[in-house]
């Protein structure tokens, strides 16, 4: 799955403010530029064709032509030509220089001759407008796109703040704590209807949270009481010296189910608690300490030997009950997959816990190691629920479980960030 960069909203609304805002004004100057060249351009057509009208008019009245360099031109033609305007580049003697100038040329019959008159503009005056017009746009709408952005900008932080208030207050938000969610108050309609929503849904988990955990606990004394009440009875049926074999093999796998149904209890409980997060407590504690009382724990139980390397004095944070369950299980796991002619190693690091056990093969589906009720070898007398209460207590404080099989040994490391 692929997963979009994410981006803080201020910014993103920034972002395309000002990616729309500067699209917007280098459009609207390119416009700016082409209308108002056409605009002067067809203002100086103008100017030539009115300046062109007079002096045909004070040659009809003079008599003669006129003559102002390089401004006017006028000369007798025998022919009458089309009028035309081009650019050209004259000497300019006040410049002394050669400059750029719009001319118009046209010819009109005066007095009965033909005349060819040229009217010139500098180009150069025409651009220098046009620049000024642009530059003086530009500086104009860019201190209006500054200043509107930073007002805008100010202005969204204003309004999402109370947002952004509640949003903190949802992250540190805690079912255990047993207290409702207090929002900050918005004349926003739209944040006044998910604050609504928002403590109505929490209240809700609250309650139910109150309520599954009042049920856990009453079904664990419930339960924990009559299978403890038939322990009780079949201890003292074994008492009894009336009874035969048969019923003394049918005591022990009545015991041995209740005894399983017991452990099944606590095993669950134990998962529910951890899903609930009611372990909170996050401390430092001497792993390594705790795994030798629970290697202690199991020496004599079991004809499989369990050889330590490497015990390297192991910190972490988090629950000491926990820690002791994570070690008691994945000892156990090992225990109860391990022939008599095998071996289980352990080995700590200054941040990783490994058990090693001898097997012949690989576990054949290891995605599945940590479901409930998994067992990939059902001969086995086992719940399937150890090694998914240890992802559990992994996934609730950040650690990290791993399987391998490599030299016929089983490899479960655990990393401790």
């Amino acid at each position: 799955m692929n997963h979009k960069k994410k981006i803080k909203l201020l910014k993103k609304i920034s972002r395309s403010f000002l990616t729309y805002g500067l699209l917007a004004m280098i459009l609207s100057v390119i416009a700016l530029y082409f209308i108002t060249k056409y605009i002067i351009k067809d203002e100086t057509e103008e100017s030539l064709n009115s300046q062109a009208f007079r002096i045909e008019k004070l040659i009809e009245k003079e008599g003669v032509p006129i003559n102002v360099h390089p401004i006017i031109n006028t000369q007798e033609v025998k022919y009458i030509g089309t009028q035309r305007i081009k650019d050209t580049i004259l000497y300019d003697p006040a410049e002394e220089e050669l400059e750029p100038y719009m001319e118009l040329i046209t010819y009109k019959k005066i007095n009965e001759r033909a005349y060819k008159i040229s009217v010139r503009t500098k180009v150069v005056e025409l651009y220098d407008i046009l620049q000024a017009i642009i530059l003086s746009y530009i500086v104009i709408l860019l201190t209006v796109f500054l200043a509107q952005y930073y007002l805008s900008r100010k202005n969204t932080a204003l309004v999402w703040k109370p947002f952004f208030n509640n949003l903190k207050k949802i992250k540190t938000f805690s079912i255990q704590s047993n207290k409702a969610i207090n929002l900050e108050e918005t004349d926003i309609e739209e944040f006044s209807e998910l604050n609504t929503e928002i403590k109505t849904l929490t209240n809700k988990v609250i309650s139910d949270y109150q309520n599954l955990k009042q049920f856990t606990e009453d079904v664990s004394h419930e339960i924990q009481t009559p299978l403890a009440n038939i322990q009780a009875k079949i201890g003292n049926l074994f008492d009894e010296n009336q009874i035969n074999e048969k019923q003394y093999n049918l005591l022990i796998e009545i015991s041995n189910n209740a005894r399983r149904l017991a452990t099944l209890n606590k095993k669950l409980i134990l998962l529910a608690k951890i899903e609930n997060q009611q372990f909170k407590t996050s401390n430092q504690i001497n792993f390594t300490n705790i795994l030798k009382k629970s290697i202690e724990s199991f020496e004599g139980l079991n004809k499989v030997p369990i050889l330590t390397r490497e015990m390297e004095p192991l910190e972490i944070n988090g629950d000491p009950y926990l820690a002791g369950i994570i070690a008691d299980n994945l000892l156990s796991n090992a225990i109860k997959y391990t022939s008599s002619e095998g071996e289980i190693i352990i080995k700590t690091t200054t941040n990783e816990f490994i058990v090693s056990n001898s097997g012949e093969a690989a576990i054949k589906n290891p995605e599945k190691l940590y479901d409930r009720f998994y067992k990939e070898n059902t001969t086995k007398k086992s719940l399937g629920l150890g090694l998914a209460i240890v992802k559990k207590i992994c996934d609730n404080y950040g650690y990290t479980i791993s399987y391998t099989f490599s030299n016929n040994m089983h490899v479960f490391k655990l990393t401790f960030n």
